[in-house]
C-alpha cells in the first residue's frame, strides 16, 4: 500500500491504531509502533533496519531496535487486543480456524529456535526458524489470528542457549499439534466464533487435537495421512475380565473376531466410480479449485481401539486421479459432502495470510534474535495484515461486487 493511499484511510487506520495505545507506557515506542506498521505495509523491497528506517523518516534504525527489543510493551496483551478486532471485523458463527506453520530462514545459530528442520517454504531441510499460526476465515475476509514460534527440543533442554535468546523460563517444548490446541483454546476463550478446525496433515494425525476440538462441541476436517486407521463399521470389544495371575488388563481390547482397522488408502481404493463427485467448491490462489471428492461414515482409531464415529473424505485430482487426499471429520451424520469439501478447501487460506504477510506486510523480514522480540514483530506485521485485509473488505462492500483483490 503507498503512502498515498494510506492517507486516504488515514481515519480508519487511527481508529485502529488507537485499540493498540493503551499498552505503551511511554510516548515513544507508542509513535514508533505506528510508524513500524506504516513501513511495514510500504512497497519496499526489503524491509530490512535501514530501510524501514528511511521510510519511517529514522535516521538510524535504531528507535526501531528499542521497540523490538527495550520498550515496555507486551506482545500477548497486544495479540488479546488484536483478536477482539478480528472478531468484530470478521468474526461469523461459521468461521473456521486454520491452522498450519510457516518456515522463516536463517543464517547462524543464535537466533532463537533455529536450527536445521524441514521448512515447507523451502520444501527441505534448511537453517531455519518455524512459525505455528491459527488463521481465521469467513465470508468477510481471511486473516491471522495467533502465532507461536516453534522451540525444537534441543533448544528447550539447553539452558544457556534459552538464557541468550532470552527464552522465558516458563516455556516448555510443544509440538506443532499442541501449540495449535493452545491457540484455538485462546481463541475461544476470546469469544472467536469458530464452527470448524481444519489443518494438514501434522494436526490431523494428532487424535489428541482432534478430541479438543470435538470436546468444544466443534467439528474438524482435517487431512490425514494414507495410512491412517478406521473401521467400517464399529467392531464388538472385550471388556477387561478379573485375572488369577500376571498384571490385570485395564482396558478393553478388539474382540476375538473383529475385523482389524483398515488404512484410509485402501478403503477409497475399493470405493466404485460412481461415489465421486465433481465439485467446485473455493475459489483459490490460482482460479476455481475443481476436484473429484466422496465420503463414507466410518469409526476413527484411538489407541488401536474405535473412536468417534465420523467422515472419511477423499479428494481426487481430475487431471491425476491417483493423487488423492484424505481428511477425517467429526460432523454430524446429516452433513453434505459439499459442505465437507468446502471446509476442507478452506485449508489454502492460512497459506494466502502466509504468502501475503510475507509478501505485503514483511511476516518474515526481521532482524531479532530474541523471544520476545520474535514476538513483538510477528504480532505487529499480523496487525498490518489485519488492517489491510478490513479495508480490502470495506472497498469490496462499497464497490458491492466479489472482487477481493488485494491492496497494494
Amino acid at each position: 500500500m503507498t503512502s498515498e493511499e494510506l492517507d486516504q484511510w488515514a481515519d480508519d487506520f487511527a481508529a485502529f491504531h488507537a485499540r493498540f495505545a493503551h499498552l505503551f507506557v511511554r510516548s515513544e515506542p507508542r509513535e514508533q509502533a505506528v510508524k513500524y506498521l506504516r513501513a511495514l505495509m510500504a512497497p519496499i523491497m526489503r524491509k530490512n533496519g535501514w530501510q524501514m528506517a528511511e521510510v519511517m523518516g529514522d535516521q538510524t534504525p535504531d528507535a526501531t531496535q528499542r521497540l523490538l527489543y527495550q520498550a515496555d510493551w507486551d506482545a500477548d496483551e497486544a495479540r488479546d487486543v488484536y483478536v477482539q478486532f478480528v472478531r468484530e471485523t470478521f468474526g461469523d458463527a461459521d468461521g473456521i480456524g486454520v491452522v498450519d506453520e510457516s518456515g522463516f530462514i536463517k543464517q547462524g545459530t543464535h537466533s532463537v529456535g533455529v536450527k536445521r528442520q524441514y521448512s515447507g517454504t523451502a520444501g527441505k531441510v534448511e537453517n531455519c526458524q518455524i512459525g505455528t499460526f491459527l488463521s481465521y476465515a469467513s465470508a468477510c475476509g481471511h486473516v491471522f489470528v495467533d502465532r507461536r514460534l516453534y522451540l525444537p527440543e534441543e533448544w528447550s533442554a539447553d539452558a544457556e542457549r534459552r538464557a541468550q535468546a532470552k527464552v522465558p523460563a516458563d516455556v516448555e517444548f510443544q509440538t506443532k499439534p499442541q501449540q495449535a490446541i493452545a491457540m484455538l483454546e485462546s481463541a475461544w476463550a476470546h469469544g472467536v466464533p469458530m464452527r470448524w478446525v481444519c489443518g494438514d496433515e501434522v494436526y490431523g494425525e494428532s487424535t489428541e487435537l482432534r478430541e479438543v476440538v470435538a470436546g468444544s462441541g466443534r467439528w474438524y476436517v482435517l487431512a490425514v495421512r494414507t495410512t491412517e486407521p478406521i473401521w467400517l463399521a464399529r467392531p464388538a470389544l472385550e471388556e477387561p475380565q478379573p485375572q488369577l495371575r500376571g498384571r490385570p488388563r485395564t482396558r478393553p481390547r478388539l474382540a476375538e473376531g473383529a475385523p482389524a482397522a483398515i488404512a484410509v488408502k485402501a478403503t477409497v481404493a475399493a470405493w466404485p466410480e460412481r461415489c465421486w463427485q465433481r465439485l467446485t467448491v473455493a475459489e483459490g490462489e490460482k482460479g476455481p479449485l475443481t476436484y473429484d471428492w466422496a465420503c463414507q461414515r466410518v469409526v476413527e482409531s484411538r489407541n488401536q481401539l474405535p473412536g468417534l464415529d465420523g467422515w472419511l473424505l477423499a479428494r481426487r485430482s481430475i487431471s491425476d486421479p491417483t493423487e488423492i487426499a484424505y481428511y477425517v471429520s467429526n460432523a454430524p451424520a446429516d452433513t453434505p459432502l459439499l459442505k465437507l469439501a468446502q471446509v476442507a478447501s478452506t485449508r489454502y487460506t492460512v497459506e494466502q495470510c502466509i504468502e501475503e504477510g510475507k509478501g505485503e506486510t514483511g511476516l518474515d523480514e526481521y532482524e531479532v534474535r530474541y523471544w520476545h522480540s520474535w514476538y513483538r514483530h510477528i504480532t505487529l506485521s499480523m496487525m498490518a495484515h489485519a488492517w489491510l485485509a478490513s479495508i480490502r473488505s470495506q472497498v469490496v462492500e462499497k464497490k458491492g461486487r466479489a472482487n477481493r483483490s488485494w491492496p497494494n
